[in-house]
């Protein structure tokens, strides 16, 4: 395979599991608060959200191999595995390592999830909001494109979208609040 085939690849790969990451991220948040209408039932919230997280990990298996295999950076699977052990950017490749090692945990506890019950389950899952700006610092780290106007842009949407979940589910006083604002408005509307 061309060397510039596997370094695109590798950065692309490396890109579309950001983005995809970054949406699984909101999507969890936006499952968590029970979100659904009329037209979006919640089961294809959760549907969604599943088969996205299986595509991220597609996408970050196709960077996570064109990157060993990359002659350019010559990493080996002992960097790709073992945290923190590659000769080139170490802390950097090291921080993905580390996203992959959290991703897989999330993976398997999910797969098993039948196994561990629930409270496992949860607790397990809420190693997403630490690997989401592990698998960030990563990019800005590793990547050789954080200088460019489009790899800014495409990081500050991704910070963008989870500072905008995570403030919107924090404003919610509980998950199905927003479920009686019209019952609410209603009664309102009634007795005026």
């Amino acid at each position: 395979m061309n060397d510039t085939l596997l370094w695109y690849a590798t950065r692309g790969a490396g890109v579309v599991s950001l983005v995809l990451l970054t949406a699984v991220v909101v999507l969890g948040i936006v499952s968590v608060m029970r979100w659904q209408t009329a037209s979006w039932p919640r089961f294809l919230t959760n549907g969604f959200h599943r088969n996205l997280a299986l595509t991220t990990l597609i996408f970050l298996g196709i960077h996570v191999v064109t990157a060993v295999v990359d002659p350019f950076t010559a990493l080996g699977w002992e960097a790709a595995i073992v945290p923190f052990s590659s000769p080139y950017r170490r802390f950097w490749l090291g921080l993905g390592v580390v996203g992959n090692y959290l991703l897989l945990a999330i993976v398997l506890t999910s797969l098993l999830r039948p196994l561990f019950g629930p409270r496992v389950w949860r607790l397990v899952h809420w190693l997403a909001y630490a690997m989401w700006p592990v698998a960030l610092i990563h990019s800005i780290g590793t990547g050789t494109d954080p200088r460019f106007a489009w790899m800014l842009t495409i990081e500050a949407v991704c910070v963008g979208s989870i500072v905008a979940a995570v403030a919107w589910r924090v404003s919610r006083a509980e998950p199905t609040a927003w479920r009686r604002l019209p019952e609410a408005a209603a009664q309102v509307k009634k007795w005026s």
